[in-house]
């Protein structure tokens, strides 16, 4: 689901909202996600998940198309992880057939 199709279904599951407004809303917890983030905080949304942060220490890697050894900076990653809820949902669902993508 593309950030488009859940403001349409947010907007279509709300009649009241007006959809600049549903488009507010989805906008501001996203980024109210990504600030805390940002912070270094946790987020957790119940029944849902949990997004943190990770830290990936500095390295050395590899250039695959020579092989040359180039150093890897240490760095922050999003991470996250379903919460029981959500996880017990999706595997007692039947597994839904991925949608064909239509290129334009």
């Amino acid at each position: 689901m593309t950030r488009s199709e859940l403001i349409a279904e947010v907007a279509s599951a709300n009649p009241h909202l007006r959809a600049p407004d549903v488009e507010l809303i989805v906008a501001t917890v996203f980024d109210e996600i990504s600030a805390a983030l940002t912070r270094g905080e946790r987020v957790e949304l119940r029944g849902f998940g949990a997004f943190t942060i990770k830290r990936r220490d500095a390295r050395t890697g590899r250039n695959p198309r020579t092989g040359e050894a180039v150093p890897v900076d240490e760095k922050a990653v999003p991470f996250f992880k379903a919460g029981k809820e959500l996880r017990e949902r999706v595997n007692t669902q039947p597994a839904a057939r991925p949608r064909a993508k239509v290129s334009a």
